[in-house]
C-alpha cells in the first residue's frame, strides 16, 4: 500500500508562484510513476503533469507546459509541483497520484492506483 499526502496549497495572486509537495509513504519511490491532477468545482479531474520513473520521462498538459515543473527528490520520498505564472483558471484542488507503470502518456486518471487527499490552490485576479 502506498500513501500520498499533498501540502503547499494556498491563496496566491495572479502571476504568483506556489510549490506543492507530495510525500510518498513507500520506502523507495524511484520505482513509482507519480502524476499531478487538479479538479475545479463542477469540472472533471484534469491532468497537470507527471514524472514517470519507469520511463525516465516527464509529461505536461498543454495548459501547464512552460509554467509548471514536476520534479522529485528520491532521498526525501517527495515529488514536487512547482507552479509559476499562476492564473485564476488554475484554481482547483490539486492531487498527486502514483502507480508502478502509468503507460505511455501518464495523463489519464485510470492510469493511477494510489491517490492523495488533495490540497486547495486558489488564484485571485
Amino acid at each position: 500500500q502506498v500513501q500520498l499526502k499533498e501540502s503547499g496549497g494556498g491563496l496566491v495572486q495572479t502571476g504568483g508562484s506556489l510549490r506543492l509537495s507530495c510525500a510518498v509513504s513507500r520506502r523507495t519511490i524511484n520505482v513509482l510513476d507519480v502524476g499531478w491532477f487538479r479538479q475545479a468545482p463542477g469540472k472533471d479531474r484534469e491532468f497537470v503533469g507527471a514524472d514517470s520513473g519507469s520511463a525516465a520521462k516527464i509529461y505536461y498538459a498543454d495548459s501547464t507546459k512552460g509554467r509548471f515543473t514536476v520534479s522529485r527528490d528520491d532521498a526525501k520520498n517527495t515529488v514536487f509541483l512547482e507552479m509559476n505564472g499562476l492564473r485564476p483558471e488554475d484554481t482547483a484542488v490539486y492531487s498527486c497520484a502514483a502507480t508502478y507503470y502509468c503507460g505511455t502518456s501518464c495523463d489519464r486518471v485510470g492510469d493511477y492506483v494510489y491517490w492523495g487527499q488533495g490540497t486547495q490552490v486558489t488564484v485571485s485576479s
